[in-house]
């Protein structure tokens, strides 16, 4: 009885695992997709015309990094990572240096929709972009 326990305990422990590993790999697809949409309105943001676009567009990427339950949410603005996670940095827990991106990227997108000049906003926008692009 041992013995055929013993042959079945690494089938017992793979099967235990796996649920566990697609898991984290859910988590990491989620937040791929969710920084991939936020980085296309960073540069929606940095090719729009005027300052309301800029700001709407940079309301959009806050949206995706924090989620509907994140500080910085505005659920009167457009939600365009809806139904593709909780939020980049919310799915992103844990991984400390994606985290520490997608926080910096927020604070740039914050710091953009204070601005009062489309040239200030084009700026927090491109590097909003710069940052959510890098690894």
């Amino acid at each position: 009885m041992a013995k055929t326990f013993i042959q079945w305990l690494p089938t017992l422990l793979l099967a235990a695992a796996l649920p566990v590993v697609a898991q984290a790999a859910d988590a990491d697809s989620a937040v791929a997709k969710q920084v991939s949409t936020a980085s296309a309105h960073a540069g929606m943001a940095l090719g729009a015309a005027d300052l309301k676009m800029v700001h709407a567009h940079l309301q959009h990427v806050i949206n995706c990094l924090v989620g509907p339950s994140g500080k910085g949410f505005d659920a009167q603005e457009a939600n365009p990572c809806k139904g593709q996670g909780q939020g980049a940095i919310v799915d992103a827990k844990g991984d400390t240096a994606s985290e520490s991106r997608l926080h910096a990227a927020l604070t740039q997108a914050e710091h953009g929709l204070k601005t009062t000049t489309l040239d200030a906003a084009h700026a927090d926008a491109q590097q909003v972009m710069a940052t959510l692009q890098s690894k």
